[in-house]
């Protein structure tokens, strides 16, 4: 068991963050909804104050902290996805609901939680032994919003980005 787990500032959407979350990848559960036992600045008393769950693995907390801080793309989270159906499927989950799509296979949620969609063939093409063909894969990349792996290797293979 790890002994840090990352803990999300909410502004009150703790609980629904998880839930969607927990819903979208494997090993993953809601481990604990705590609620707060005193008014405190953020959250009154009998409130979700803290969400203990679980992402792939990966213990959290999401806490309702109140409007003071939000998300940036300082910090965000990389999903390793198989093949374009793996990429399509977070991309869509994640974005649904008032997500905003940014570049280059990043997006945020409606949470304001920053993620990178990140097919597994990405990597292998921009450290791939052709040096002019990570190059393209790189220029193409960086023209994508959603990334696309067929267009990614077309790049690599020699095609141009469109």
């Amino acid at each position: 068991m790890s002994k840090i787990a990352p803990c999300l500032w909410f502004d009150g959407k703790a609980e629904e963050a998880a839930q969607l979350y927990t819903s979208l990848f494997p090993d993953s559960r809601i481990d604990a909804v705590n609620r707060s036992p005193a008014d405190n600045p953020s959250t009154p008393q009998g409130a979700v104050l803290t969400v203990d769950f679980t992402l792939a693995g990966q213990k959290f907390i999401g806490l309702n902290g109140g409007p003071q801080f939000s998300f940036t793309e300082a910090v965000s989270f990389s999903i390793d996805c198989a093949d374009q159906a793996e990429v399509d499927r977070y991309w869509d989950a994640l974005i649904d609901g008032g997500g905003s799509a940014s570049a280059c296979g990043w997006l945020k949620d409606r949470f304001g939680v920053s993620w990178q969609v990140i097919p597994k063939q990405l990597p292998e093409l921009l450290n791939g032994a052709d040096a002019g063909g990570a190059a393209r894969a790189m220029e193409a990349m960086l023209q994508m919003t959603k990334l696309d792996v067929a267009k990614l290797q077309e790049a690599y293979e020699g095609g141009a980005p469109d």
